[in-house]
């Protein structure tokens, strides 16, 4: 098993979690939370990109491929980047 992709699943379930359904998105940072039009869409497009994340570093953690945190973190990286712009250019007024 690897460690470092379990753990950083758990946190992934933990983000997805508050933010997905306890809706706080005072977590985010990287944007001005009051001018998010609709802070309901953001905390779910997050919140389900937290959780889809999340499960595949948990498979990544269990099937324990070579080298998989190597690939697994920048992508993961890299969504996030892409959901930043996505947010900042579609959702805030």
């Amino acid at each position: 098993m690897n460690q470092p992709l379990l753990v950083a699943a758990i946190v992934l379930f933990i983000i997805a979690f508050l933010i997905g359904v306890k809706k706080q998105t005072w977590i985010l940072s990287g944007f001005n939370q009051s001018r998010v039009k609709e802070q309901d869409k953001l905390a779910k497009i997050v919140g389900s990109y937290s959780l889809i994340i999340g499960i595949v570093m948990l498979s990544g953690g269990i099937i324990n491929y070579p080298n998989s945190e190597k690939i697994l973190f920048p992508l993961m990286m890299i969504g996030y980047v892409i959901l930043l712009g996505y947010v900042n250019t579609k959702m805030v007024e």
